[in-house]
Protein backbone atom coordinates (compact mmCIF):
# COMPACT_ATOMS: atom_id res chain seq x y z
CA UNK A 1 0.00 0.00 0.00
CA UNK A 2 0.75 3.41 -0.92
CA UNK A 3 2.28 6.27 1.40
CA UNK A 4 -0.76 8.51 0.24
CA UNK A 5 -3.41 5.34 0.43
CA UNK A 6 -2.01 4.97 4.08
CA UNK A 7 -2.50 8.45 4.79
CA UNK A 8 -6.11 8.52 3.62
CA UNK A 9 -6.80 5.30 5.58
CA UNK A 10 -5.31 6.86 8.75
CA UNK A 11 -7.22 10.16 8.14
CA UNK A 12 -10.63 7.91 7.79
CA UNK A 13 -9.81 6.40 11.03
CA UNK A 14 -9.14 9.67 12.91
CA UNK A 15 -12.91 10.99 11.39
CA UNK A 16 -14.24 7.91 12.38
CA UNK A 17 -12.93 7.63 16.11
CA UNK A 18 -14.55 11.33 16.22
CA UNK A 19 -17.84 9.94 14.83
CA UNK A 20 -17.86 8.00 17.57
CA UNK A 21 -17.23 9.83 20.00
CA UNK A 22 -20.12 12.30 18.92
CA UNK A 23 -22.69 9.55 18.88
CA UNK A 24 -22.41 8.99 22.21
CA UNK A 25 -23.53 12.82 23.13
CA UNK A 26 -26.56 12.13 21.32
CA UNK A 27 -29.87 10.76 21.59
CA UNK A 28 -30.08 6.85 21.42
CA UNK A 29 -31.86 6.35 17.94
CA UNK A 30 -29.51 9.11 16.20
CA UNK A 31 -26.38 7.64 17.79
CA UNK A 32 -27.32 4.12 16.92
CA UNK A 33 -27.23 5.60 13.24
CA UNK A 34 -24.12 7.20 13.43
CA UNK A 35 -22.68 4.28 14.81
CA UNK A 36 -23.54 2.09 12.06
CA UNK A 37 -21.69 4.20 9.93
CA UNK A 38 -18.56 4.16 12.24
CA UNK A 39 -18.63 0.14 12.01
CA UNK A 40 -18.62 0.74 8.49
CA UNK A 41 -15.95 2.77 8.24
CA UNK A 42 -13.80 0.89 10.42
CA UNK A 43 -14.57 -1.99 7.94
CA UNK A 44 -13.30 0.12 5.34
CA UNK A 45 -10.17 0.86 6.83
CA UNK A 46 -9.21 -2.73 8.19
CA UNK A 47 -9.48 -3.29 4.11
CA UNK A 48 -6.03 -3.78 3.03
CA UNK A 49 -4.22 -1.98 5.69
CA UNK A 50 -1.49 -1.86 8.25
CA UNK A 51 -4.07 -0.01 10.72
CA UNK A 52 -5.76 -3.10 11.52
CA UNK A 53 -5.34 -3.28 14.82
CA UNK A 54 -5.77 0.32 15.80
CA UNK A 55 -8.98 0.02 14.28
CA UNK A 56 -10.15 -2.67 15.40
CA UNK A 57 -9.31 -1.64 18.83
CA UNK A 58 -11.08 1.51 18.30
CA UNK A 59 -13.93 -0.22 17.05
CA UNK A 60 -14.07 -2.22 20.25
CA UNK A 61 -13.82 0.68 22.44
CA UNK A 62 -16.93 2.23 20.24
CA UNK A 63 -19.08 -1.18 20.79
CA UNK A 64 -18.14 -1.15 24.41
CA UNK A 65 -19.64 2.33 25.22
CA UNK A 66 -22.50 1.93 22.84
CA UNK A 67 -22.99 -1.85 24.97
CA UNK A 68 -22.74 0.72 28.46
CA UNK A 69 -25.58 2.69 27.24
CA UNK A 70 -28.39 -0.25 26.78
CA UNK A 71 -29.62 -2.32 29.12
CA UNK A 72 -30.02 -6.43 28.78
CA UNK A 73 -30.49 -8.25 26.55
CA UNK A 74 -29.36 -5.71 23.51
CA UNK A 75 -26.17 -5.01 25.53
CA UNK A 76 -25.53 -8.40 25.68
CA UNK A 77 -24.13 -9.15 22.29
CA UNK A 78 -22.38 -5.61 21.88
CA UNK A 79 -20.52 -6.83 24.69
CA UNK A 80 -19.61 -10.35 22.62
CA UNK A 81 -19.04 -7.86 19.37
CA UNK A 82 -16.71 -5.83 21.40
CA UNK A 83 -14.59 -8.50 23.19
CA UNK A 84 -14.11 -10.22 19.60
CA UNK A 85 -12.93 -6.76 18.50
CA UNK A 86 -10.66 -6.60 20.86
CA UNK A 87 -9.48 -10.12 20.69
CA UNK A 88 -8.86 -9.94 17.20
CA UNK A 89 -6.98 -6.64 17.96
CA UNK A 90 -4.89 -8.89 19.86
CA UNK A 91 -4.14 -11.47 17.54
CA UNK A 92 -2.88 -9.14 15.34
CA UNK A 93 -0.80 -7.06 17.45
CA UNK A 94 0.05 -9.00 20.82
CA UNK A 95 1.35 -6.07 23.28
CA UNK A 96 -1.80 -4.28 22.40
CA UNK A 97 -1.84 -2.76 26.02
CA UNK A 98 -5.39 -0.82 25.86
CA UNK A 99 -6.85 -3.99 23.77
CA UNK A 100 -5.92 -6.06 26.65
CA UNK A 101 -7.61 -3.61 29.48
CA UNK A 102 -10.31 -3.43 27.89
CA UNK A 103 -10.85 -6.67 26.85
CA UNK A 104 -11.35 -7.44 30.39
CA UNK A 105 -13.44 -4.83 31.29
CA UNK A 106 -15.74 -5.47 28.23
CA UNK A 107 -15.69 -9.27 29.97
CA UNK A 108 -16.55 -7.95 33.14
CA UNK A 109 -19.69 -5.94 31.84
CA UNK A 110 -20.44 -8.86 29.77
CA UNK A 111 -21.09 -10.84 33.43
CA UNK A 112 -22.57 -8.72 35.15
CA UNK A 113 -25.23 -8.20 32.19
CA UNK A 114 -25.83 -11.69 32.29
CA UNK A 115 -25.38 -12.04 36.33
CA UNK A 116 -23.34 -14.83 35.91
CA UNK A 117 -21.73 -16.67 39.00
CA UNK A 118 -17.95 -15.47 39.53
CA UNK A 119 -17.09 -18.97 39.23
CA UNK A 120 -18.65 -18.07 35.38
CA UNK A 121 -15.67 -18.34 32.60
CA UNK A 122 -15.98 -14.93 31.41
CA UNK A 123 -14.26 -13.48 34.81
CA UNK A 124 -11.84 -16.33 34.13
CA UNK A 125 -11.24 -14.30 30.76
CA UNK A 126 -11.35 -10.89 32.38
CA UNK A 127 -8.92 -12.17 34.77
CA UNK A 128 -6.62 -13.39 32.01
CA UNK A 129 -6.61 -10.15 30.27
CA UNK A 130 -5.76 -8.01 33.39
CA UNK A 131 -2.73 -10.60 33.53
CA UNK A 132 -1.81 -10.20 29.84
CA UNK A 133 -1.93 -6.16 30.44
CA UNK A 134 0.13 -6.12 33.77
CA UNK A 135 2.73 -8.00 31.69
CA UNK A 136 2.52 -5.50 28.82
CA UNK A 137 3.07 -2.91 31.44
CA UNK A 138 3.50 -3.43 35.05
CA UNK A 139 0.44 -3.10 37.75
CA UNK A 140 -1.36 -1.00 35.11
CA UNK A 141 -4.37 -3.48 35.40
CA UNK A 142 -3.68 -4.23 39.20
CA UNK A 143 -6.51 -2.50 40.50
CA UNK A 144 -9.10 -4.57 37.63
CA UNK A 145 -7.74 -7.80 39.02
CA UNK A 146 -8.26 -6.56 42.63
CA UNK A 147 -12.20 -6.42 41.53
CA UNK A 148 -11.80 -10.48 39.58
CA UNK A 149 -10.65 -11.11 43.06
CA UNK A 150 -13.32 -9.22 44.89
CA UNK A 151 -15.94 -10.36 43.00
CA UNK A 152 -14.82 -13.81 43.45
CA UNK A 153 -14.23 -13.12 47.49
CA UNK A 154 -10.35 -14.21 46.82
CA UNK A 155 -9.43 -12.13 49.71
CA UNK A 156 -5.62 -12.37 49.29
CA UNK A 157 -5.28 -12.01 46.11
CA UNK A 158 -7.47 -8.82 46.23
CA UNK A 159 -4.98 -7.46 48.75
CA UNK A 160 -2.13 -8.56 46.79
CA UNK A 161 -3.28 -7.14 43.52
CA UNK A 162 -4.90 -3.60 45.58
CA UNK A 163 -1.22 -3.67 46.77
CA UNK A 164 0.48 -3.81 43.51
CA UNK A 165 -1.74 -1.02 42.16
CA UNK A 166 -1.20 1.00 45.27
CA UNK A 167 2.78 0.86 44.49
CA UNK A 168 2.39 1.51 40.68
CA UNK A 169 0.05 4.79 41.46
CA UNK A 170 -2.77 3.31 39.76
CA UNK A 171 -5.38 3.59 42.20
CA UNK A 172 -8.71 5.29 41.85
CA UNK A 173 -9.64 7.94 44.13
CA UNK A 174 -10.60 6.09 48.03
CA UNK A 175 -14.76 7.02 47.10
CA UNK A 176 -14.43 5.21 43.36
CA UNK A 177 -12.40 2.46 45.37
CA UNK A 178 -15.67 2.32 48.22
CA UNK A 179 -17.90 2.50 45.55
CA UNK A 180 -17.26 0.22 43.21
CA UNK A 181 -19.69 -2.62 42.93
CA UNK A 182 -17.38 -5.29 42.47
CA UNK A 183 -15.75 -4.64 45.61
CA UNK A 184 -19.24 -4.81 47.31
CA UNK A 185 -18.27 -8.45 48.97
CA UNK A 186 -14.91 -7.30 50.91
CA UNK A 187 -15.11 -3.83 51.12
CA UNK A 188 -16.80 -3.94 55.39
CA UNK A 189 -14.18 -6.64 56.33
CA UNK A 190 -11.77 -5.83 58.90
CA UNK A 191 -8.29 -6.24 56.12
CA UNK A 192 -9.83 -4.47 53.49
CA UNK A 193 -10.53 -1.18 55.52
CA UNK A 194 -7.18 -1.48 57.33
CA UNK A 195 -5.89 -0.92 53.53
CA UNK A 196 -8.15 2.22 53.29
CA UNK A 197 -7.01 3.34 56.46
CA UNK A 198 -3.40 2.81 55.12
CA UNK A 199 -4.21 4.61 51.97
CA UNK A 200 -5.07 7.61 54.12
CA UNK A 201 -1.83 7.83 56.42
CA UNK A 202 0.35 7.34 53.45
CA UNK A 203 -0.61 10.53 52.25
CA UNK A 204 -0.43 11.87 55.59
CA UNK A 205 3.30 10.83 55.57
CA UNK A 206 3.87 12.14 51.90
CA UNK A 207 2.55 15.46 52.54
CA UNK A 208 4.46 15.51 56.12
CA UNK A 209 7.64 14.90 53.88
CA UNK A 210 6.52 17.67 51.23
CA UNK A 211 6.57 20.28 53.65
CA UNK A 212 9.51 19.39 55.15
CA UNK A 213 11.13 19.37 51.88
CA UNK A 214 10.12 22.50 51.37
CA UNK A 215 10.53 24.32 54.31
CA UNK A 216 14.43 23.07 53.82
CA UNK A 217 14.51 24.30 50.47
CA UNK A 218 13.52 27.34 51.71
CA UNK A 219 15.99 27.34 54.49
CA UNK A 220 18.32 26.76 52.06
CA UNK A 221 17.80 29.47 49.59
CA UNK A 222 17.06 32.47 52.65
CA UNK A 223 20.81 30.86 53.57
CA UNK A 224 21.99 31.17 50.03
CA UNK A 225 20.07 34.57 49.93
CA UNK A 226 21.98 36.25 52.77
CA UNK A 227 25.40 34.63 52.26
CA UNK A 228 25.22 36.26 48.46
CA UNK A 229 24.29 39.72 50.80
CA UNK A 230 26.93 39.49 53.02
CA UNK A 231 30.25 41.57 53.01
CA UNK A 232 33.33 39.77 51.70
CA UNK A 233 35.85 40.15 54.93
CA UNK A 234 38.48 40.03 52.33
CA UNK A 235 37.27 42.56 50.38
CA UNK A 236 36.64 44.64 53.58
CA UNK A 237 40.06 44.44 54.50
CA UNK A 238 41.32 45.33 51.72
CA UNK A 239 39.20 48.03 51.30
CA UNK A 240 39.90 49.88 54.79
CA UNK A 241 43.96 49.34 54.20
CA UNK A 242 43.28 51.37 50.97
CA UNK A 243 41.12 54.06 52.66
CA UNK A 244 44.22 53.95 54.90
CA UNK A 245 46.77 54.76 52.72
CA UNK A 246 44.95 57.20 51.44
CA UNK A 247 44.46 59.79 54.42
CA UNK A 248 47.67 61.25 54.41
CA UNK A 249 47.20 62.48 51.06
CA UNK A 250 43.71 63.61 51.50
CA UNK A 251 45.17 65.47 54.32
CA UNK A 252 47.87 67.47 52.90
CA UNK A 253 45.70 68.35 50.23
CA UNK A 254 43.17 69.73 53.12
CA UNK A 255 46.43 71.64 54.77
CA UNK A 256 47.52 73.29 51.49
CA UNK A 257 46.96 77.03 51.28
CA UNK A 258 46.46 79.58 48.56
CA UNK A 259 49.41 81.87 48.58
CA UNK A 260 48.67 85.26 50.08
CA UNK A 261 50.21 88.57 49.42
CA UNK A 262 52.28 89.83 52.84
CA UNK A 263 51.21 93.71 53.20
CA UNK A 264 53.85 95.20 55.97
CA UNK A 265 52.92 96.25 58.59
CA UNK A 266 52.56 100.57 58.66
CA UNK A 267 54.96 102.54 60.24
CA UNK A 268 54.62 105.39 61.52
CA UNK A 269 54.36 108.40 59.75
CA UNK A 270 57.24 111.45 60.43
CA UNK A 271 55.67 114.71 61.42
CA UNK A 272 54.86 116.27 58.52
CA UNK A 273 57.14 119.36 58.32
CA UNK A 274 55.02 122.58 59.36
Amino acid sequence: MSFFASFTKKSKLDAAVKKAAKARQNEESIADQLLKEVYQEYADVLTGDPLRAETLYHWGVTLLHQAKSKNPPESINIYRNAIAKFSFCMTLDPNYLAAAIDAGVACMDLARARSVPPSDELYEMAKRQFEKANSIQAGVAAFNLACVHGVRGDNEHCLEALQTAKEKGNLPEDADILADPDLAKIKNQDWFQDFMVSLEEGRRIEEEKRLAKKTAEEAAEKAKLEEKNRPDPVYSSQKKVEERKSEPVAQAEETVHTPTEHVSAPTEESPSEE
